[in-house]
């Protein structure tokens, strides 16, 4: 089985624990995911099957948008509400209008520092590793975006916002940023994530309907339908197929492949030769 079916990840589970759970509901030995969530976050999960694996170094550069809560006046060491409370302090007093500005002062790209609770890897150890040891690690910054900010709700201290984030953006640090610019602390107490790319939470899947059979399997010729065309003979689609370079007089890029108006795959065009990348 070769494709994409897009999960709505229950709270709970890693995404491992997700491919998992679909490998053993459709009998599938090759599968993977594209966009790490957290336990704590529930919603879009590109899963991967059989050759469709290949894929993902073309589907995690795509932006994201999420639902989140952050809860005011309470930290934790995790950045979520999975971590024990190691701060508490006042909630200054705030109105929708001063919550909302602070909310767009975030907008644009910038600089974070990425939670120490993370899988990201410092020395070839993972920060959680470091983390769960007590020990400390060097954090490297990187640059994020954050494309648009709005706020959904603020209550009870508890402020419901929606963001849409380029790759790489941690949006449990995204919150406790958030909470410092207010004056206070916070962890992020929920996460949805509601869109990846062209996948919607509407168009995704529970584990349920899955095993009901009922889902919607993305192939590759849907995913990429935007890129460019080329159409091999009989021959050239042979020598594509056995990982012969072919001469192409075309721009430079990646390319949907047909021989005989059939989908074969993608390739890819450097230097006028097209080179056979992934065959569905």
């Amino acid at each position: 089985m070769n494709g994409i079916i897009i999960v709505n990840k229950p709270q709970g589970f890693t995404s491992q624990d997700v491919v998992s759970k679909i490998k053993k509901i459709l009998n599938e030995k090759k599968a993977g995911h594209t966009g790490t969530l957290d336990p704590l976050a529930t919603g879009v999960l590109p899963v991967l099957l059989g050759n469709s694996t290949k894929l993902s170094k073309y589907l995690v550069e795509h932006d994201k948008i999420y639902v989140a809560k952050i809860r005011l006046g309470e930290k934790t060491e995790t950045g979520d509400s999975e971590g024990k409370i190691i701060e508490e302090k006042n909630v200054p007093e705030l109105s929708v209008s001063k919550v909302e500005n602070v909310l767009n002062s975030f907008l644009g790209k910038q600089m974070q520092l990425p939670p120490m609770y993370s899988a990201i890897k410092v020395n070839g150890k993972k920060l959680y590793e470091y983390a769960r040891n007590g020990q400390t690690a060097d954090i490297p910054e990187r640059e994020i975006e954050v494309y648009s900010i709005s706020l959904i709700s603020f209550e009870n201290n508890e402020i419901e916002f929606e963001v849409k984030v380029s790759k790489g953006t941690y949006i449990r640090t995204l919150c406790e940023d958030i909470a410092k610019a207010l004056g206070t602390v916070g962890f992020m107490a929920k996460l949805q994530r509601t869109i990846v790319d062209r996948f919607k939470i509407e168009d995704s899947y529970t584990f349920e309907q899955i095993e009901k059979g009922n889902y919607k399997l993305w192939t590759m010729e849907e995913i990429f339908k935007e890129l460019p065309k080329l159409e091999l003979n009989d021959r050239k689609r042979e020598l594509f197929l056995n990982g012969v370079m072919l001469t192409f007089e075309v721009e430079e890029g990646v390319y949907n492949i047909y021989s005989s108006g059939k989908y074969i795959g993608l390739g890819t065009v450097r230097n006028n030769l097209l080179k056979r990348d992934i065959v569905e």
